[in-house]
């Protein structure tokens, strides 16, 4: 079978895509119905400016989704590209964080009423946790990368096997410059 594995991708992310636009529609829809038509009492106009303003992250990473994870086929049917991988690390695992921490924070808005708003907050606060734990790895491989690791040479960490052999022998000593 040729293109098994860009096949299985195509169809990972036509699941996921699927998951996320039913997810999306579903809780849009019941928050629509919940706060503007349920709880009509306690809305107000920062109610309606906070859920577009609020949502609006979650619908432009829900449409980048869409663009960049949808399968597409040429004229004939064949696979043409089986999009970008869904469920890799970094960027992509980073935005679908942002999108489920919107839904759960509408989900609580929902029930809860606009006090809960404040809980997207935390979005920017990860995002700065993200950035500075991803930068703190950075420096310490790239400090390991020039030499400068400190504890691996204290410790004979940056000797082979058959040199520390050696010199626990007593025989040939390194002699590093």
């Amino acid at each position: 079978m040729a293109q098994k594995a860009a096949k299985q991708q195509a169809s990972r992310n036509s699941a996921i895509l699927k998951r996320i636009h039913l997810t999306s529609l579903a809780l849009n829809s019941l928050f629509i119905l919940f706060r503007f038509f349920l709880f009509r009492s306690s809305c107000t106009r920062l109610t309606y400016v906070s859920y577009f303003v609020l949502s609006a992250p979650a619908f432009v990473i829900e449409f980048w989704l869409e663009k960049v994870g949808r399968p597409t086929n040429g004229p004939n049917g064949e696979l043409k590209n089986s999009g970008q991988d869904l469920e890799a690390k970094g960027l992509t695992e980073y935005m679908l964080d942002i999108l489920y921490w919107s839904w759960g924070t509408a989900c609580l808005v929902m029930f809860s009423g606009d006090k809960a708003w404040w809980m997207w907050a935390a979005i920017p606060l990860y995002s700065v946790w993200l950035a500075l734990s991803t930068f703190g790895n950075v420096k310490q491989s790239m400090a390991g990368l020039a030499g400068q690791g400190g504890e691996g040479d204290a410790n004979g960490g940056s000797m082979s096997n058959r040199q520390r052999k050696l010199e626990k022998r007593g025989g040939q000593k390194m002699q590093y410059r």
